[in-house]
């Protein structure tokens, strides 16, 4: 399946290095307050120094014989994951790995690798939310790879460089890329069909919009031609496509100036607003918009790579899967990057963490990552992964493996400000579900944004 156009190559690069001078420069020293509001763990000023790290000689450390693996099971991924370590214990006999699930998301396993920082009981390695690794690494909680990547003889060069970069901080490596996702449109295409309509997914938000009255008068009984993604579910991650397609955001890109009521934001926001009142043709998912997608009550929305395994089998009509819909002023790059990598706490054991770096090594293999890959639907980090098979049981994975190089760096208001996801959210939900003013609601978390800016992160830049 091909991509179609428009698109033109993304700066990830370049987005990477800026991320990176930005943390290089904060400091980070955010108030334990505000990120207790966002869900995580809190945060207090700290240093791990790369250099230290660098010093350990792993040469003379013996890897632990037993380690434990925390994993919020990303993408319903517990039994891959366990058969990648039963392959790794046939390789491997001398190390043992225990897998634990340690939350059933990735707010949860940070709220419980910030309790084991003072109760104990911390795990060898852990998933790494992309929201959440920079404040473990500003908790002084994680170690940077950078020696281990080296003592385990990791092939660096062959991961995907943009996912790579993302856990690069101060010219060291804190995390590995592995459960890694961008959203995708998903569509049904038999209703596609009976409506008369190409077999591919909109190119942009307006060529979608003329789409739905053919959906909903095609008699597919539906409740509508779209469902927007359920609000408590990142919905700031979700709709950073509608705000940049428009020529807005959240905050400028790379940038902590807030822009979220900007004319250009506010008019994506009224877009979506539009479409479920006055163009009623999508609802707001009150729990998952996929399986409202597969019980065959809507006919597109927009999820995750990391759902595609799962919609795949839960529904009974061929899915079709495409990029993310440009807007009027920005056709691509619309579409961010998420998921999580894999990491190594501080406070455990050289030989443990000996271990663990030879357990991430195999997790993280071309041929793992494509085993992985076929049972969720992230995608493979590796660039030397054979993906033949996974495109011929799932033609689907092409798009996303093609939208991966055109993905946006998300917006730092997004992932850098604590307690600020939370705040989209709501605000959100007061638009779509509650009809509120868009203006007003935009004003008022542009104030609420800049306050959280102002009191939690200026202050260490």
């Amino acid at each position: 399946m091909s991509v179609p156009p428009p698109f033109r190559p993304a700066t990830l690069a370049t987005a990477a290095l800026d991320r990176r001078r930005f943390l290089g420069l904060a400091g980070l020293g955010l108030s334990a307050a505000a990120l207790a509001a966002c869900g995580g763990p809190s945060t207090s000023s700290g240093s791990s120094s790369p250099s230290a790290a660098a010093e350990v000689d792993w040469s003379k450390v013996t890897p632990a014989k037993e380690i434990t693996f925390w994993s919020s099971n990303p993408g319903s991924s517990q039994a891959v994951t366990q058969q990648i370590i039963d392959a790794f214990h046939a390789s491997q006999p001398d190390i043992k790995v225990s897998l634990v699930t340690a939350g059933a998301n990735y707010e949860e396993i940070a709220q419980k690798f910030q309790s084991a920082q003072a109760g104990g009981g911390l795990p060898d390695l852990m998933v790494f939310s992309d929201v959440w690794w920079f404040r473990y690494k500003m908790l002084d909680s994680i170690i940077p790879l950078n020696g281990l990547v080296d003592a385990v003889g990791m092939e660096v060069d062959d991961y995907r460089k943009g996912l790579w970069a993302d856990y690069t901080y101060d010219d060291a490596q804190w995390a590995v890329p592995w459960a890694r996702s961008t959203p995708l449109f998903y569509y049904n295409k038999a209703h596609w069909s009976a409506a008369g309509l190409p077999d591919r997914a909109p190119e942009t938000w307006d060529e979608f919009t003329g789409w739905t009255a053919k959906l909903q008068g095609a008699g597919l009984g539906t409740q509508h031609a779209f469902q927007q993604p359920a609000l408590a579910n990142y919905a700031g991650w979700s709709f950073q496509n509608v705000l940049w397609g428009w020529g807005g955001g959240w905050s400028k890109k790379d940038s902590f100036d807030i822009i979220c009521n900007s004319k250009e934001s506010v008019a994506a926001m009224q877009f979506l607003q539009d479409s479920v009142y006055k163009d009623a043709w999508a609802g707001v998912a009150s729990n998952d918009q996929v399986n409202d997608l597969t019980a065959g009550a809507v006919s597109s929305t927009i999820a995750s790579t990391g759902s595609l395994v799962g919609i795949l089998k839960a529904a009974n009509f061929e899915v079709g899967a495409g990029p993310l819909p440009g807007g009027p002023e920005e056709t691509s790059p619309v579409c961010p990057t998420g998921g999580a990598g894999v990491g190594i706490p501080k406070d455990r054991p050289k030989e443990n963490q000996l271990a663990a770096a030879t357990f991430i090594k195999f997790l993280t293999s071309p041929e793992n990552t494509v085993t992985f890959s076929q049972a969720t639907g992230y995608m493979p980090v590796r660039e030397s992964a054979d993906t033949a098979a996974i495109i011929a049981a799932a033609p689907q994975v092409e798009v996303a493996l093609a939208q991966l190089d055109h993905t946006r760096t998300q917006d730092y208001a997004r992932v850098f400000l604590p307690g600020a996801d939370q705040e989209m959210a709501k605000t959100c939900a007061n638009i779509l579900t509650q009809q509120a003013g868009v203006q007003g609601e935009m004003d008022a978390l542009k104030t609420t944004l800049e306050t959280i800016y102002t009191r939690d992160v200026k202050p260490n830049l």
